[in-house]
This record gives C-alpha cells, sequence and structure tokens, in this order.
C-alpha cells in the first residue's frame, strides 16, 4: 500500500522531535514537511541532534498537500495557526495542543477526543483528532473501569509527578537546570487545565457531573514520564477490581495492570500506560505510570493517526523502555 504522508507543525519543539523519532521508522508513513517558519532551511537535525544519521530532512515555511498534519505548537496557538494557513480540507489533522479537547468545533472541521481506550470507534471515523493531556491521560485511564462499572462514587485525591519536558521547550525559571535539580515543587493545585477535559469524559460515561478530582501536579527532578497516585473510597474487593481492570484494558494493546508496586522507568521511552492497584481498608490506591512525551503526546497521536487510517494500532509503536 502507499504510504501516508505526513507533516509537522511545531517541529522544534520536544512534542515533535518524539513524532520524528517515531514516525521516521512506522512502516506505513513518510514524513515529508517539519514546519517551522524561523528555521526554513535548517536541517531538522539542528535542532534534534539525537536524529542526526537519521534523517536529511530540512524545516520549511510551506506546508504541502499531506494526509495528516500533526499541530505540536504550544497550548492556545493551533486556532490562530489554522486561521492563518488554510489546509486542505481532505487533509487530517490531530492537534497535539489544547485548542480542541473542550472547544471541539473549528469552521467545517470538528475535533474528537483522542483516548483510544475508551472513544476508539470514534476515532476510527474522525477526521479532526484533539490529542489528550499528559496528566489527564494518567488519571483518566486510572479511573475508566471505575467509571463504567459505575463504582466511581467518591471524590478522587491526585498526587502526580512529572519531568521537566511536560513544560516544553521553552525557557522559564522553573524548567532551568539550577531550579530543576535536586528540587521538587507544586504548581497550579487543583486548577490544572487537564482537570477539565477528565471532567468531560468521566461526566459524559456516568451521565452525571464526576466527583471532585482534587489533584495536585508536581515538578520533578528528572527528564520525562508521570508517576501518579490516586486513592477513593471503593466498596469493591481487591479481587473484584483486578478482574474489573483486567476485563476493561484486555482489547487495549498499551495499557496493562501490574501486580508488582510500579516504577517510573519501566515506561519511559514507551507508549505503555501501567496500572496497579492495592486496598487499605476501604481506599483504593491506583498507580498510573505514563512516558508525558509517548503515551502523553506523541505515541498516543501515533496510535490516534492508525486507528484513524485503519491501521495495526501499534505500529511503529513497538518501544522498548530504559530500564537502566
Amino acid at each position: 500500500m502507499n504510504k501516508i504522508t505526513c507533516a509537522i507543525v511545531g517541529g522544534t519543539g520536544y512534542t515533535a522531535g518524539e513524532l520524528l523519532r517515531i514516525l521516521l521508522y512506522h512502516p506505513n508513513v513518510a514524513v515529508t514537511a517539519v514546519y517551522s517558519s524561523s528555521l526554513a532551511g535548517a536541517p531538522v537535525t539542528s535542532v534534534h541532534r539525537d536524529l542526526f544519521g537519521e534523517t536529511e530532512l530540512c524545516f520549511c515555511s510551506e506546508i504541502p498537500k499531506t494526509d495528516v498534519l500533526f499541530l505540536c505548537l504550544g497550548h492556545g496557538a493551533s486556532v490562530g495557526f489554522l486561521e492563518q494557513h488554510p489546509i486542505d480540507p481532505h487533509t487530517k489533522v490531530i492537534d497535539l495542543g489544547n485548542d480542541f479537547r473542550l472547544d471541539s468545533g473549528f469552521g467545517e472541521r470538528n475535533f474528537v477526543y483522542g483516548l483510544p481506550e475508551i472513544f476508539r470507534d470514534s476515532i476510527r471515523n474522525a477526521h479532526n483528532v484533539a490529542n489528550p493531556g499528559c496528566f489527564a491521560t494518567a488519571i483518566q485511564l486510572a479511573l475508566l473501569p471505575l467509571v463504567q462499572q459505575g463504582a466511581l462514587q467518591n471524590e478522587v485525591h491526585v498526587h502526580a509527578i512529572t519531568g521537566a519536558t511536560g513544560a516544553g521547550r521553552g525557557l522559564s525559571e522553573t524548567t532551568h537546570f539550577s531550579y530543576r535539580s535536586n528540587n521538587i515543587s507544586i504548581y497550579k493545585a487543583f486548577t490544572h487545565q487537564h482537570l477539565g477535559e477528565i471532567r468531560n469524559t468521566l461526566s459524559s460515561l456516568q451521565q452525571r457531573p464526576s466527583p471532585a478530582i482534587n489533584f495536585i501536579p508536581v515538578r520533578g527532578d528528572f527528564t520525562r514520564g508521570i508517576f501518579a497516585s490516586l486513592y477513593t473510597r471503593c466498596s469493591l474487593s481487591l479481587d473484584a477490581l483486578k478482574s474489573l481492570y483486567q476485563t476493561f484494558y484486555q482489547p487495549h494493546p498499551f495499557t496493562h495492570i501490574s501486580s508488582d508496586e510500579l516504577s517510573l522507568k519501566e515506561v519511559v521511552n514507551t507508549n505503555k500506560c501501567l496500572l496497579h492497584l492495592a486496598k487499605h481498608n476501604d481506599y483504593l490506591l491506583i498507580t498510573s505510570i505514563i512516558d508525558n512525551l509517548t503515551k502523553g503526546a506523541s505515541g498516543q497521536a501515533v496510535q490516534n493517526m492508525n486507528i484513524m487510517f485503519g491501521l495495526d494500532e501499534t505500529a511503529g509503536l513497538h518501544l522498548k523502555p530504559i530500564a537502566f
């Protein structure tokens, strides 16, 4: 079959770099353009040094007609880009920003929320997909089986720590090495922007407002990954919960239930989400771990692309974690 042609906008960022790392070796994809108006003509490897020797692509300032367009822009920038750069109506769009996760309409385009573990059928028929946020992915995957079972009845407490790449490539005081090294800090407690998409998903599945999600995000002193711990009151036994989760995720190739306690390196560099369940009296403790740049961003975007084009969902995503 002919390869799917794709272009990447916002080509200098971390998520674009991860997309390239995956797509350059995807058996069904040809990367035809990496857009950056400021670096047009420069080799892609002048920014993404990890790809030196792997590609001779150069950044471009024009977007050719392609089968799929990935938007890897800063949050809030995708709408402006699409307004200023009309895209061929036949081109499918996958937005890795937050512009269309809550407000799904843009002109003639309507964006489907791209969490495959619950919306696979909608994604399969979608022309445009809003890729979920990284924290939102880890938290929703921890809760979906409870929600579908009607067993999420009480408020949820979430503590989740993320690597420095979660803040993007742009510099700020809290992304400098001197701040991050040997340091952790809370930010956006109870107000993080990913809460909106989490509530939307849970409410739509339960047909009622979701219980309160009390979310404390934490900046970590490591590069990549999210380690989330969630607890809520739950009357189901641990055996019943494990059976529920195993059954729910059996058809989904990237989400797995571990009988052992988890460590973050088990998912770094992969498109996996690993979950661990424990009961402490009447509290259910769920640990959820993902790589914020793969399952939390670029890997999930490729997973969505595979579904949209009728490919094997795992194509290009057989990635091994770096365990040591």
